[in-house]
């Protein structure tokens, strides 16, 4: 999560001024944690056709930026991937559902990247049984170009308030094979509601709001250390760490000034939100959540090229006790009987975000 310089001013906002001397100014033009998005920089550049479409992979959208994949070279171009057990989520998404999702997204990003060499990926899922690897790849000779694989670098999941423009319909109908497009204004309205009284759910939620604030990464030095998890950098935010204002402290305490200001930002961005996509499928094993991620990857590669902002409202769809009632008024609202709702994403025209951190490929490499 990186804040805009809007929503920083509405932080520093109310009369409280951030004194800057000319070396506190200096500093504060530094803060771009460049060592934590040199993986965006160095996407690519491996001559291992493994190494090459894993360096991509290792993008892709995912909870919380947790990053939980793990990955065994094997012979030739195949390698198996692994769940990282110790990057689970397990207060708001206590059975893995989400984590297996974003695990989709990072194996359909890695197929979608091999086919920059022309190389498909033959992916057969939990090869050693559901208790094991989470799928086995072979890349072979003879791949198409994917025609989205062109939007890679691109690629966002926008944290911020919308255009009041409508998504036009002939763009709709492009993202009907992704998923249930919601453009009509009494739908949305309903969930503009209940995607706000989820996330409300989880703020309150004590256990829920504390696995995000542990996850926090405040200014540069912390991001370098630890690419993942929510970022909080760049010159304006730190701006606040340095006079006090924007604390850890804070963020767990409902009643802070800090705390208030950002529960007004939210909810202007979740009410800046033109039209809604939903993504169900009729089972929820593994391999559903798997397939749902991957779906939804191409998804974010197709609204990227169709100029479209796509960012995942997950809250409602939390299987945990506190969000029972939300969970259950999405499945009514968005899914047919039996079916698992699972992503729900705002859709719209958004700005330009920067690029997230991510740990160096060597990192996510067990036997490199």
């Amino acid at each position: 999560m990186s804040l805009s310089r809007r929503k920083t001013l509405a932080l520093i906002g109310g009369g409280i001024v951030v004194a800057a001397s000319a070396s506190a100014g200096t500093f504060l033009a530094t803060r771009t944690p460049e060592r934590a998005l040199s993986p965006w920089e160095d996407a690519g550049d491996y001559e291992d056709p493994r190494l090459f479409a894993l360096s991509y992979a290792l993008l892709a959208p995912n909870p919380h930026n947790r990053q939980p994949w793990l990955v065994e070279l094997t012979e030739g171009t195949s390698f198996l991937l692994h769940r990282d057990k110790t990057r689970s989520l397990p207060h708001t998404d206590p059975y893995q559902r989400q984590i297996f999702v974003g695990l989709g997204c990072f194996i359909e990003l890695m197929a979608v990247a091999a086919s920059l060499q022309k190389k498909s990926a033959e992916i057969k899922l939990f090869p050693e049984g559901p208790d094991g690897p989470i799928a086995f790849v072979q890349l072979q000779d003879g791949g198409a170009t994917d025609p989205l694989s062109e939007h890679i670098m691109n690629r966002r999941s926008c944290k911020e308030p919308f255009e009041t423009t409508p998504v036009p319909k002939n763009l709709a109908q492009k993202l009907v094979p992704y998923g249930q497009v919601i453009l009509d204004s009494e739908t949305v309205a309903v969930l503009k509601e209940l995607t706000w009284d989820a996330w409300l759910t989880e703020m309150n939620t004590h256990r829920a709001l504390k696995e995000s604030v542990d996850l926090m990464r405040f200014g540069k030095s912390e991001i370098n250390a630890n690419p993942d998890g929510i970022d909080l950098g760049g010159p304006f935010l730190e701006s606040l760490m340095l006079a006090g204002i924007l604390t850890r402290e804070g963020q767990l305490d409902p009643a802070s000034s800090g705390f208030q200001e950002g529960v007004k930002i939210y909810r202007e961005m979740l009410a800046a939100t033109p039209a809604y996509i939903s993504m169900t499928t009729e089972g929820n094993a593994r391999s559903d959540q798997i397939a749902a991620g991957r779906r939804w990857l191409r998804l974010n590669l197709e609204t990227t090229a169709l100029g479209l902002a796509l960012h995942p409202v997950s809250q409602a769809l939390q299987e945990y006790e506190e969000m029972k009632t939300h969970y259950a008024d999405a499945h009514r609202i968005l899914a047919n009987p039996g079916e698992t709702v699972q992503m729900l994403g705002r859709l719209g025209y958004g700005p330009t975000i920067p690029r997230t951190p991510r740990w160096p490929l060597e990192t996510r490499i067990l036997n490199g």
